[in-house]
């Protein structure tokens, strides 16, 4: 039967949140929860009901859809964050995404392999030959960050500024401080009106030049292109630092795997979809709202009801995987809800793929030995109102670097 989830359960799910998971899932697919503080709202945790909703279109991503005081809440915290495909629903969402889709097919990504190659490397020749680093800091987030920004065609210098407005801009706009959020979307749109301004005057074969030809024809508006920006820098590079990172520790955390890749490198694009399915980058889908009366998973789902997609918990459900708390880099079949499912299944997939297996491979081959420089309990999670699933810090002591 269904009962009410605690509202930590989404915001604070601290360092396991499987085994809460597990017992809710396990007398119900689908159970209440207080998020936002007074909606009327559901969280989805069984693998079957998640995949059918991700795709069920009487679910809506609209701002436009939601009860009119979260709406409003929304649209005046940050119009910014909301005006992307991410938040819009067929055919809305076809308009948004067809002029960026193309930079984001497997046969374009793969063109980029050489050049996060050398950035991974450039990266790796910065750490201690022996001594202790943050990987996070040092690794996780400026590598994927470097690679989207240079992808769009932006400044890396000013990589500081989007990793700043990008936590902030991440959190869920219901959840998360108005004014905090209403001030990095100005400073965000003050910064990338001008260098949109100054792109326009001077167009290249990059991917910001293409998203300014696609607003000049009329199939963005100024606030799209802006927020189009926005969730290619965030999704761009919070979800690749996080699979690294979660997924380094998971090695360190299970020794036995971590040899086997090194023994077999051939594993890593396996380990890359064990480490999404056991430990993704998001732990929740991103915004929906009923916008009719329905069901899911044999629970009645009002109108105008919240409905929060636990991609985590779908990740661990016994009635799709084997053994699903075991972590093994060789488990196949292995088809996980870690990139979404349906319309919406995220487009840069490829491109985060490719970046964790040059990654890994680049690590697990120039690092031939490096440890937890913390006992493992210290490793902690953040802990903050974004739908994403990261470590706050991951301390590694290298014991060898070798040369690229």
């Amino acid at each position: 039967m269904t009962e009410v989830i605690p509202t930590e359960f989404f915001t604070e799910p601290g360092s396991n949140p499987h085994a809460a998971a597990a017992e809710y899932r396990s007398k119900c697919p689908v159970h209440r929860i207080n998020v936002p503080p007074g909606a009327d709202a559901y969280a989805v945790l069984g693998s079957k009901v998640v995949e059918e909703a991700l795709s069920d279109s009487r679910l809506s991503k609209q701002v436009e859809n939601l009860p009119a005081r979260y709406r409003d809440k929304a649209v005046a915290s940050s119009l910014l964050v909301v005006g992307n495909l991410g938040f819009a629903d067929v055919p809305k969402h076809t308009r948004l995404k067809k002029p960026i889709s193309r930079a984001f097919l497997p046969a374009t990504i793969a063109r980029l392999r050489p050049r996060i190659q050398d950035i991974v490397d450039d990266l790796i020749d910065a750490f201690p030959e022996n001594g202790e680093i943050d990987l996070l800091s040092a690794f996780a987030l400026p590598m994927p960050l470097t690679v989207i920004c240079e992808y769009l065609g932006i400044p890396v210098a000013d990589r500081p500024l989007f990793l700043e407005w990008s936590y902030i801009l991440s959190q869920d706009p219901l959840q998360h401080d108005e004014a905090e959020l209403k001030a990095a979307s100005e400073a965000f749109a003050d910064y990338f009106t001008k260098l949109v301004a100054e792109r326009r005057m001077d167009l290249r074969d990059d991917l910001l030049s293409e998203i300014i030809r696609a607003r000049d024809a009329g199939i963005y508006s100024e606030t799209e292109l802006l927020s189009t920006l926005l969730l290619l820098i965030i999704a761009g590079h919070k979800t690749v630092a996080n699979m690294i990172g979660n997924g380094t520790a998971l090695l360190l955390r299970h020794p036995e795997q971590l040899e086997m890749l090194r023994a077999a490198p051939a594993l890593i694009p396996s380990a890359i979809e064990e480490i999404l399915r056991y430990e993704g980058s998001a732990a929740w889908a991103s915004l929906r709202v009923a916008a009719e009366d329905m069901q899911l998973g044999e629970v009645d789902i009002p109108k105008g009801s919240f409905v929060h997609l636990s991609l985590s918990s779908a990740g661990r459900d016994p009635d799709v995987y084997d053994d699903p708390d075991r972590f093994d880099v060789t488990r196949s079949p292995n088809r996980h809800l870690s990139f979404g499912h349906g319309p919406h299944f995220c487009i840069g997939a490829p491109l985060g793929r490719l970046q964790g297996e040059i990654a890994f491979s680049t690590l697990l081959r120039r690092l031939p030995r490096f440890e937890l420089a913390v006992p493992p309990e210290e490793v902690a999670w953040l802990s903050d109102s974004s739908l994403s699933r990261g470590l706050d810090a991951l301390p590694i002591r290298v014991r060898e670097r070798l040369p690229r």
